[in-house]
């Protein structure tokens, strides 16, 4: 957990992601790295030079038309002493039941990002923090690579103007590998995820594709964090 705390604190530094008086709404799906996200900050929060707020936001999908059981995240949100709140949607029933998606995953990440926008601002909070770390950064880069022909990514952080709030993504520097094994070690909770499209994703492809490249090259994420750092991609420059 040290070195993921260390990344993390280096990644908030490189890119300026927290100021004082922030108040920041953690997306905690249920999944490893969100969970992981939440716990790292809360960490960071007890001896980081900023002082600012958290509160946890998860929204419930309803599989299957069924409230999700998060009991388990709301007990950690509690030992941390934060708010917790569980915004139910029809994600689930407009995505697969009444537009069927094919290709679902598009849809319903645009969907879930305008829901979490609006709640994390009825909260008051001004940024809110995603869990994707360093192996999701090179993974939609050659998504977008790969299947849109562009170099491109997610930026570190990314302030809406239409919104008025500002995005940042805090594991930026933390391995997959890392979260999985602290994940286990620690014993955090998880929420199996019940999404029928999981694990049959093009960013599943891509992940695969770059365990394949990182056994003939290296490690291929970390090269390709730093070429986007070194030639300025979508914000990734460290100043």
């Amino acid at each position: 957990m040290r070195k993921i705390l260390s990344r993390t604190r280096a990644a908030v530094d490189d890119y300026k992601m927290i100021q004082n008086g922030d108040k920041i709404a953690v997306g905690v799906s249920g999944g490893k790295d969100s969970v992981m996200l939440l716990k790292a900050l809360c960490d960071l929060k007890r001896f980081y030079p900023a002082d600012f707020e958290i509160v946890a936001i998860t929204l419930d999908m309803r599989f299957d038309k069924k409230d999700g059981d998060f009991s388990p995240i709301q007990k950690l949100c509690d030992e941390y002493g934060i708010e917790y709140v569980i915004q139910k949607t029809d994600l689930y029933e407009i995505i697969f039941e009444v537009r069927k998606e094919e290709c679902p995953c598009s849809l319903c990440a645009r969907m879930r990002r305008g829901i979490l926008h609006d709640t994390a601002k009825q909260l008051g909070c001004n940024k809110i923090a995603l869990g994707h770390h360093l192996d999701d950064a090179a993974e939609t880069f050659m998504m977008n690579l790969l299947i849109e022909s562009r170099i491109g990514c997610f930026a570190p952080v990314t302030y809406l103007s239409r919104r008025d709030i500002t995005m940042i993504r805090p594991l930026i520097y933390v391995r997959e590998s890392a979260v999985e094994q602290a994940v286990e070690r620690l014993n955090l909770p998880i929420i199996e995820s019940k999404c029928p499209a999981n694990e049959k994703t093009k960013r599943e492809d891509a992940k695969i594709l770059l365990q394949r490249l990182s056994e003939e090259y290296g490690d291929v994420p970390e090269r390709i964090i730093g070429a986007m750092q070194r030639a300025s991609i979508d914000r990734w420059e460290v100043n």
